[in-house]
């Protein structure tokens, strides 16, 4: 039996992606990078703050075409400033709401 001591619904998967999100009822689409990704939610990281409890679309767009895009609807937990002197400045925490098909979501989506 494998001793599993992480307290998460989903194993979190190391990623390196790159993203574009919208804040619901912005204009603005911002560049973000997901650096974990599990069945329930999404650590990104962007150059501006993101207040908790924000709604965000985003799509994440994998470096090979042979996997699709992932449509999401995600809701900010917690943002808070990278420890690191890096570019992007900011780790923001999210549950994924509600995950879209391609079909269901435009050409300017987020």
């Amino acid at each position: 039996m494998l001793d599993y001591s992480e307290k998460r619904d989903y194993p979190r998967m190391s990623v390196d992606c790159a993203a574009r999100f919208r804040a619901n009822g912005a204009d603005a689409v911002r560049n973000a990078i997901v650096k974990d990704l599990s069945g329930g939610g999404m650590l990104i990281w962007t150059d501006e703050p993101v207040e908790a409890g924000s709604r965000l679309s985003i799509v994440v767009v994998p470096g090979k075409n042979i996997t699709p895009p992932l449509h999401a609807e995600l809701e900010v937990v917690r943002c808070a400033p990278l420890e690191m002197d890096t570019d992007p400045t900011f780790s923001i925490a999210c549950t994924i709401s509600k995950l879209f098909a391609e079909s269901e979501v435009g050409d300017n989506f987020p």
